[in-house]
């Protein structure tokens, strides 16, 4: 199938300010926010610069970018320089990747206490983690954990999981010898799916007692503490699913996992197929079935296709990619050179592109020679509403 130029930007400058108009008092300033920075990434209301080519005196002109962690076209940047520190940081030892996935349950009280439940999430799976590896029924060993936030299914769904990657093996704890884990075999699925179930539960019931919890709709019953233990008994009793995969092949597997998890958005422009008569058509994975039978494609009304996009906006300041153990940042140094100390092992070579070389200047699109920087205009003054389009129901 041809690739398609379609964007998700396209999609909101079509249907956004109906959308906005219609959702008025029912989106949060986060999701206005990411709305409009989708919407005018790369266009001239951003500002931008003007370039002449010193050969054929061709103009050309780019718009800045809006750099929101939510929009399809801004992480590229921003994933090169995470994924250089990361690289300078990998061990010679194979990585495992396992997922902590949240109940159906639970991800539908999620989306209205999202800060709460996401670091609740963040906290009993890394607790998981670091319990069962210090046990020495299995690792006896203090490990690193670097974990990635996902909210979404392929279908844009509400579907909050961390994929979790971790080194195999760990430092004994007198911190004097490298603890490798058994050839392709980390830590036991069940038993961590069990103490993550454990340790989930207690949270929320936690966050309850606190008052942080906050509850509407058909949930708003939940509020009352009773109503909302008996809401999660049921979940004592059922599987809660931990994946694990087997180890990576090597640290440059590593890293192209990384790259292609890190900085994701909810939908990548490159999935799109068609935009006609207010519907969207896009490339989805459907996770229950097996082979090439799993590929299809999906057709959503425009506004679903957004009201699902705008399910994935994160509160503001909240970090979605976390490290734990030795990876913590306060210590993540000097535990990391003792891991390479046990294992007797040199850092890795650097990275064939330098991370602070420049990129290389963009040549002229006619002849192939080089643009000199002319002018340099700034964005366009914001418009103020006559009165405020939104209001912050979460």
């Amino acid at each position: 199938m041809p690739r398609s130029d379609l964007e998700v930007a396209d999609i909101f400058r079509a249907l956004g300010p109906t959308y906005r108009a219609r959702k008025a008092g029912h989106l949060s300033l986060g999701q206005l926010r990411v709305m409009s920075a989708i919407e005018t990434c790369r266009t001239a209301a951003l500002g931008g610069h003007v370039s002449r080519c010193e050969d054929c005196a061709h103009i050309d002109v780019a718009y800045n970018s809006c750099r929101n962690r939510h929009c399809p076209k801004c992480q590229a940047a921003s994933a090169y320089d995470w994924l250089e520190a990361r690289r300078a940081e990998l061990l010679p030892v194979a990585y495992y990747h396992v997922v902590f996935t949240l109940p159906a349950p639970i991800a539908d009280i999620a989306y209205t206490n999202k800060a709460v439940i996401y670091n609740a999430l963040f906290k009993a799976a890394s607790e998981a983690l670091l319990t069962i590896a210090a046990d020495p029924k299995h690792l006896g060993a203090k490990i690193g954990v670097t974990m990635v936030l996902h909210t979404w299914g392929s279908a844009l769904t509400h579907h909050p999981h961390v994929h979790c990657i971790v080194p195999g093996g760990g430092v004994s704890p007198d911190g004097e010898r490298w603890i490798p884990c058994q050839r392709d075999f980390f830590l036991p699925v069940r038993v961590l799916s069990r103490l993550f179930r454990r340790l989930m539960l207690e949270r929320l019931v936690a966050a309850h007692s606190d008052g942080v919890l906050r509850f509407f709709g058909d949930h708003a019953d939940l509020s009352d503490i009773n109503a909302f233990r008996s809401f999660l008994r049921p979940l004592h009793r059922s599987d809660w699913v931990v994946y694990a995969k087997r180890p990576f092949s090597g640290p440059e597997q590593v890293l192209s996992y990384l790259a292609r998890y890190t900085h994701r958005v909810a939908i990548a422009n490159s999935r799109l197929v068609a935009f006609e008569a207010g519907r969207v058509t896009f490339k989805w994975k459907d996770y229950r079935r097996e082979g090439q039978d799993r590929y299809g494609l999906m057709t959503l009304d425009g506004d679903e296709f957004i009201r699902r996009f705008l399910l994935h906006v994160l509160p503001d300041g909240f970090h979605r990619i976390r490290h734990y153990g030795l990876f913590a940042n306060a210590a993540r140094a000097d535990n990391i050179a003792l891991a390479r100390r046990l294992l007797d092992a040199a850092p890795p070579a650097p990275s064939p592109i330098e991370p602070e070389a420049a990129p290389a200047p963009k040549p002229c699109p006619c002849c192939g020679g080089r643009l000199i920087l002319v002018e340099a205009f700034e964005r366009a003054p914001q418009r103020r509403a006559a009165s405020p389009l939104w209001c912050d129901t979460s």
